[in-house]
C-alpha cells in the first residue's frame, strides 16, 4: 500500500514538471494539427489576394501605373531580416531540446528584435512611398497586401513575446514540454514564406 502511494506521488511530480503530458494523458494531442489547419485556412486569404493581384497585372495596359515607383533597397533589407530571423528562431527551439531555457530566451529575444526592425522598416517605407491607399488600384493592392502581412508579423511578434514571458516560469518549457515554442516558430515560418512570395509579386514583378 505504501509503495503504491509512493509511485503515485512520483507520477504526480513527473506531471508537474511535464504539464503537456499531464494535460493530454490518455488521449492524442491535436493542438499542433489545429495550428497547421489554421495556417492552411489563413493561407487561402493570401492566395486569394495574390491571385487578384496577378489578374490585375494581366488585365491593365500599364503595370504599375505611371507615378508609381517602388524602391527595392529597403524591402530587400527587410526581406533579409525576416528570412534570417527564421534561422535565428530555430536555434532557440534547438536550445530548448537540450533543456537550455536561457538559450531559448536569447534566440527568441533576438527574433523579436528582428521582427520589430521589420515592422519599423515597413512603417518607414509607408511614410516615403509617395502614393496613398486610394490613389489607384495598384496603390490599394500594395497597401492591402503589405499591410495584411504586417498584421501577421505583429501577431507573430506577440506570440514570441508570450513565449518569452512564459519561459520565465520555472519548468514551463523543457525538452518534453514545448508546444508554445513549436507553434510560435511554425507561425513565424509561415509569415516568412508568405513575405517571400509577396516580395516577388509586389516588388520584383512590377520592376521586371
Amino acid at each position: 500500500m505504501q509503495s503504491s502511494t509512493i509511485d503515485e506521488a512520483k507520477i504526480a511530480l513527473n506531471y508537474h514538471h511535464q504539464p503537456e503530458a499531464a494535460e493530454h494523458h490518455g488521449h492524442p494531442d491535436f493542438r499542433m494539427l489545429g495550428v497547421v489547419v489554421f495556417l492552411i485556412a489563413d493561407s487561402m486569404t493570401f492566395i486569394g489576394l495574390f491571385v487578384a493581384f496577378l489578374i490585375y497585372n494581366a488585365t491593365v495596359p500599364e503595370f504599375p501605373p505611371e507615378g508609381i515607383e517602388l524602391e527595392l533597397l529597403l524591402p530587400g533589407i527587410n526581406t533579409l531580416i525576416l528570412v534570417s530571423s527564421s534561422f535565428v528562431m530555430h536555434k532557440g527551439q534547438s536550445a530548448l531540446k537540450k533543456n537550455d531555457v536561457a538559450g531559448l530566451r536569447l534566440w527568441f529575444g533576438i527574433t523579436a528584435l528582428m521582427g520589430a526592425m521589420f515592422l519599423g522598416g515597413q512603417l518607414y517605407e509607408y511614410s516615403h512611398t509617395g502614393f496613398g491607399l486610394t490613389d489607384n488600384l495598384f496603390a490599394s493592392c500594395f497597401y492591402v497586401l503589405t499591410g495584411f502581412h504586417g498584421l501577421h508579423v505583429s501577431c507573430g511578434l506577440g506570440l514570441i513575446l508570450c513565449v518569452l514571458a512564459r519561459s520565465l516560469k520555472p519548468n514551463h518549457y523543457s525538452s518534453e514540454s514545448h508546444f508554445g515554442v513549436e507553434a510560435a516558430e511554425l507561425y513565424w515560418h509561415f509569415v516568412d514564406v508568405v513575405w517571400i512570395v509577396l516580395f516577388v509579386l509586389v516588388y520584383l514583378l512590377p520592376t521586371a
